[in-house]
C-alpha cells in the first residue's frame, strides 16, 4: 500500500464528521447562529458552507470586495476587461442569458425526464483514461459532466473518490490537467462543470481560475466548502466569466438558507440527499424528496440530487421527483474494479447506459 493510500483512512477519519451531506450539512448547522468575530481557520471549511455562502451573499452587497487585483491568467485580462465592461459588479452574479446547464436541464424536461450528471475526477485511472470514460459517458446518455479537481483533504468524499483522487494526485494530476480534461469533455457538446474544494482555486488565482475554466469550456463549477461569507471573489469571477455557481443544500438546512443558497445558485441547486459523505447505498435517503420541494418552494431553478445513486432502479427513484439525478461513486467504482483502463472505460459506458435509462422510465 502506498504512503497516499494508507493516508486515506486518516482522512476518512476527519472526513466522517463534518462532510455530512458535503457543503451544504456544514453550511446550515453554522447557519443557526451568527459567528461574531470567530473567524474559522481559512484552511478548514464546511461543506454545507457553500449553501450558506450563497445564501448569506445573497442578502447584501459587499462594496469593494471584487476579485483579487493582482490574480490575472495569461491572455485572459483583455477578455475579461470586455466581459466587465458590459456592467458594474454589485457581489452578486450579474443577469446573462441562459446558461448551458439551464439549458441542459430545460432539455430533459422537454423530454419529460430528469437530467443526469456524471462525475469522475480528472486523471483517474489517469489522465487520457479519464477523459475516455467521461466521454464514453457522454456517449451513453449522460447531460451533464462533473470533472473533480484531485485535492489532499477531501471534506466530502467517501474511501471510494477518496481512493481515485489519492492515485490522481499520485500521478501527478495538476490544475492545468483538469482544465485539459474539461477542454476534452466540452467538445462533446454537453455542459461541463468543476467540482472543486476552494483551496486549491485560492492557490490558482481565483479570477485566474474563473477565467481558464470559461477558456477550457467550462460551463461552471460546484464548490462544496466554500463558505457564505467568503464567496463574494468567487461570484464576481465566475459571473465576469460566464460560469454558473452550484453550491449545496442538505436536509438540515432551514427554509430561510434554502432560499439564500438557491438566490446565488445559476443552472441548478446541488441537493444532498443526505448528511454523509460521498458513496453508493442500497437506498437514497428518504429525506431528498422533501429536500427537493422544499428547494423548489423558493426557487424555479432545476434541483439535482447527489449522494447515494448507485444503478438505473435508483435513479428512476430519484428522477420521479428531482429535476436532475447526479452520480459518482458508482461511476469511479467501475474504473477501481476494472482489469485495465480499456475495461474500466466500458463499465463505466454500461453503467452510464442503464443510469440514462432510469431517469427516462416513466
Amino acid at each position: 500500500m502506498s504512503e497516499r493510500e494508507g493516508s486515506l483512512r486518516d482522512r476518512q477519519a476527519r472526513s466522517a464528521g463534518g462532510a455530512a451531506g458535503g457543503s451544504a450539512g456544514l453550511a446550515e448547522e453554522r447557519v443557526s447562529g451568527e459567528r461574531e468575530g470567530s473567524g474559522s481557520d481559512p484552511g478548514v471549511r464546511s461543506a454545507g458552507g457553500a449553501a450558506r455562502l450563497a445564501e448569506e451573499r445573497v442578502s447584501g452587497e459587499r462594496e469593494g470586495s471584487g476579485p483579487d487585483p493582482g490574480v490575472r491568467s495569461a491572455g485572459g485580462s483583455a477578455g475579461l476587461a470586455e466581459e466587465r465592461a458590459s456592467g458594474e459588479r454589485d457581489g452578486s452574479p450579474p443577469e446573462r442569458g441562459t446558461s448551458r446547464l439551464a439549458e441542459a436541464f430545460a432539455a430533459a424536461r422537454a423530454e419529460q425526464r430528469a437530467a443526469l450528471v456524471g462525475y469522475l475526477p480528472a486523471g483517474f485511472p489517469s489522465v487520457p483514461g479519464a477523459v475516455a470514460a467521461l466521454t464514453a459517458m457522454v456517449e451513453a446518455g449522460v447531460d451533464v459532466v462533473e470533472v473533480g479537481l484531485p485535492y489532499s483533504d477531501p471534506l466530502m468524499d467517501g474511501p471510494t473518490i477518496q481512493l481515485a483522487v489519492d492515485r490522481a494526485l499520485a500521478r501527478g494530476t495538476s490544475t492545468d490537467d483538469v482544465l485539459r480534461t474539461v477542454a476534452a469533455v466540452a467538445r462533446t457538446g454537453v455542459p461541463t462543470v468543476v467540482m472543486t474544494y476552494w483551496n486549491p482555486v485560492e492557490q490558482y488565482g481565483v479570477q485566474r481560475f474563473a477565467t481558464d475554466l470559461a477558456a477550457a469550456g467550462g460551463a461552471g463549477a460546484i464548490t462544496p466548502d466554500l463558505t457564505p461569507e467568503e464567496a463574494a471573489p468567487w461570484l464576481a469571477a465566475a459571473g465576469s466569466a460566464g460560469l454558473d455557481p452550484v453550491f449545496l443544500v442538505a436536509p438540515s438546512s432551514t427554509d430561510q438558507r434554502l432560499a439564500r443558497i438557491a438566490a446565488l445558485c445559476r443552472g441548478f441547486v446541488y441537493a444532498a440527499s443526505t448528511m454523509g459523505v460521498t458513496g453508493t447505498r442500497d437506498q437514497v435517503s428518504d429525506r431528498a424528496p422533501g429536500l427537493v420541494a422544499r428547494v423548489r418552494a423558493v426557487t424555479a431553478t432545476p434541483v439535482a440530487v447527489g449522494l447515494g445513486v448507485s444503478g438505473g432502479d435508483q435513479a428512476a427513484q430519484v428522477a420521479a421527483y428531482a429535476d436532475g439525478v447526479i452520480v459518482g461513486s458508482a461511476f469511479v467504482r467501475r474504473l477501481l474494479d476494472a482489469p485495465d483502463e480499456p475495461a474500466g472505460v466500458a463499465a463505466v459506458r454500461a453503467l452510464a447506459a442503464d443510469l440514462a435509462a432510469g431517469v427516462r422510465r416513466r
